[in-house]
């Protein structure tokens, strides 16, 4: 493939925004749009098929940053779409474009280890050589519930939210969730409002992590950082917090 040897130097303000998910597309794009300090970049966010994903591909040597969803359930889809777009930006990852990775984690139940991160992620970095990793708990379903999802047809992404956060979201559990996402996001809101709604959000992740890995309460702390959480040679972020600062950092190409 020609791509894999080209370099593209001639990159635009341009940030690629690549998944099947409309509700973490939607969530992705306001973060970014109504962030003062990423207005003047261009936002694209091809349709949430499989299809059109394909044949942005060539289109992403253009942009700066590309944001791909690497969710267990939808990425045997866009596997093959996700190649094609490294094997066009190889040449430039880590310094002229930069890619950003938001996924579900590795399986695991209550009181695993965070270690379960550290293949996970290592075989991420040798996929796509991500500058940043961001999990995100809203797209971590259990094993049971992602079966259910694809029972219909040959996916499904589900509008409720992940049954092991219902009893730590009590004031949402009724809430959809896109009707979550929009709520902590606040677009719109004043920033007194945003911060409120952000430390809610921080407390109730705090909890939920610190159930998950009871055996790692300390390492916990620093998924709420903008340095993110280092384990072995890995190291990876807890979507949204910073997001919008990793965003900025790359376009800008401050890179640590």
């Amino acid at each position: 493939m020609a791509g894999d040897i080209l370099s593209h130097p001639n990159r635009q303000k341009k940030i690629h925004i690549l998944t099947l998910d409309t509700v973490l597309a939607d969530d992705v794009y306001e973060r970014i749009h109504y962030d003062p300090r990423l207005k003047r970049y261009r936002l694209i966010n091809p349709f949430p098929e499989v299809t059109y994903i394909h044949k942005a591909a060539r289109d992403t040597v253009s942009s700066k940053v590309l944001i791909l969803d690497v969710r267990r359930k939808t990425l045997p889809l866009l596997q093959r779409a996700y190649t094609k777009v490294v094997g066009y930006n190889r040449r430039d990852l880590n310094r002229l474009c930069y890619i950003i990775l938001i996924g579900d984690g590795p399986g695991f139940q209550a009181g695993k280890s965070l270690d379960y991160f550290v293949l996970y992620l290592a075989d991420y970095r040798v996929e796509y050589s991500p500058a940043a990793f961001f999990y995100d708990p809203l797209l971590h379903y259990e094993p049971d519930e992602l079966i259910c999802m694809g029972i219909d047809r040959e996916f499904m992404i589900s509008a409720d939210l992940p049954k092991g956060l219902v009893p730590y979201f009590t004031v949402h559990q009724n809430m959809s969730t896109d009707a979550v996402r929009r709520f902590f996001r606040a677009s719109g809101e004043s920033q007194e409002v945003k911060n409120q709604r952000l430390q809610i959000l921080i407390n109730l992740y705090h909890k939920w992590l610190s159930k998950q890995f009871h055996s790692h309460k300390d390492k916990v702390k620093a998924l709420f950082s903008k340095e993110g959480l280092r384990l072995a040679c890995e190291k990876f972020h807890l979507y949204p917090f910073f997001f919008e600062d990793w965003v900025h950092d790359l376009m800008e190409n401050r890179v640590n």
